[in-house]
């Protein structure tokens, strides 16, 4: 049985690109999300780092001029911030890492290496 996906995806991102291909490769199904263009409520942002099992720092582009106009990189990162976090990334899409593989089994993955997406069409496929 093979299990679909969502793609949070930018089109003009290499890494997405690549992402893209790994999949359609071995024919595994997925829905693109153009969040730069649908951004994320907060309580998306917030299931998908449930489901990343990740905090927000760890999936922020922390060198996007955005996040330096805001000194992110400062910010503190412990659980009376995630809020913060969230609510920038919400605001500026952009600084969201990408891809972000959202799979039907409810997990998901960053899939910025070769190994990440091989790790989602295993998953997928299992």
């Amino acid at each position: 049985m093979i299990r679909g996906m969502e793609m949070w995806n930018h089109p003009s991102c290499s890494k997405c690109a690549a992402a893209r291909d790994g999949l359609a490769e071995v024919g595994v199904p997925y829905r693109i999300r153009p969040y730069l263009d649908q951004p994320p409520t907060v309580e998306e942002l917030t299931d998908v780092l449930r489901r990343l099992d990740a905090q927000p720092w760890d999936v922020c582009r922390l060198g996007e001029p955005v996040a330096t106009a805001y000194g992110m990189a400062c910010w503190p990162r412990d659980e009376a911030s995630v809020r913060r976090w969230i609510d920038a990334m919400v605001a500026a899409p952009e600084l969201i890492q990408r891809p972000i593989l959202l799979l039907d089994d409810g997990s998901g993955i960053i899939a910025r290496t070769a190994e990440a997406v091989d790790e989602a069409i295993r998953r997928a496929t299992r």
